[in-house]
């Protein structure tokens, strides 16, 4: 007897690459905004923010199913708060970029161990479950304090510059893809590696933008970019709410 299920995470589609780039850019210019331009501190926004991405934790897994709003919410929060993260630690507590990267890369490494160690898959077509939902969002948030961090060391430690970043991992992100379809590396394995550069992607596009001209950047308003990037979010998640274009079911086979 088979069983369907829905997944409880979006399914891949090109709206789901969009609102993953989009966000990942707000993770960025929301911070810097609340915590620069609001002058609540980056403390005391860290804390904020925490406790709101908790709020969203609990409201996606009372779903125990695919549900963008919530869903969306949540990534967007991780971003936010996995921003906040790595700048805390960075700014405040003096740990620099490369040993943050190391940190989050062994911590991912790790995550991904245990993941495939407990359930013989990474695959995100396969989330039916509480725990294997844990695994996935602990990769998200670690990808996003590891991407803004890996985003800054590229663009500003290695002094590449926020447009040479935004080009390098957009390439990263690009082969991935042509190595999926060349047949040189599996689906799971081009997911994971196009999922976590976004990251970097979304830092340095959200850099380029909002820093000023004599740095590098485009001296666009933080204000403006979020009203702009979250109302773009909010208009494709209102979309795919209403037309589950992105819903994914999983069957499960009972053996009776």
């Amino acid at each position: 007897m088979t069983q369907k299920l829905m997944n409880r995470v979006a399914g891949l589609t090109v709206f789901f690459w969009i609102i993953k780039i989009l966000s990942t850019t707000v993770g960025e210019t929301a911070a810097d905004f609340i915590n620069g331009d609001l002058g609540i501190g980056l403390f005391n926004t860290t804390i904020l923010m925490g406790i709101i991405t908790i709020g969203s934790v609990i409201w996606q897994f009372k779903m125990k199913k695919y549900f963008a709003p919530a869903y969306w919410f949540l990534v967007v929060m991780m971003s936010i708060e996995g921003t906040l993260i790595t700048d805390l630690l960075v700014d405040q507590f003096g740990v620099s970029l490369i040993t943050l990267d190391i940190i989050f890369t062994i911590m991912m490494l790790g995550v991904f161990y245990i993941w495939y160690k407990k359930e013989g898959t990474l695959s995100i077509h396969s989330i039916n479950v509480t725990k294997r939902e844990i695994f996935y969002w602990s990769i998200v948030l670690i990808t996003f304090a590891l991407g803004t961090g890996l985003g800054d060391s590229v663009s500003e430690y290695l002094n590449v510059g926020y447009l040479n970043s935004l080009i390098i991992f957009t390439s990263v992100f690009l082969l991935a893809g042509c190595f999926y379809y060349a047949k040189i590396i599996d689906g799971v394995t081009a997911f994971w590696i196009a999922f976590i550069v976004t990251r970097p992607i979304g830092a340095s596009l959200g850099d380029l933008m909002i820093q000023m001209p004599k740095d590098g950047g485009m001296g666009i308003g933080v204000a403006h970019i979020n009203i702009v990037f979250f109302t773009i979010i909010s208009g494709l998640v209102a979309y795919l709410t209403a037309t589950g274009l992105d819903i994914e079911t999983i069957e499960i086979k009972n053996n009776l």
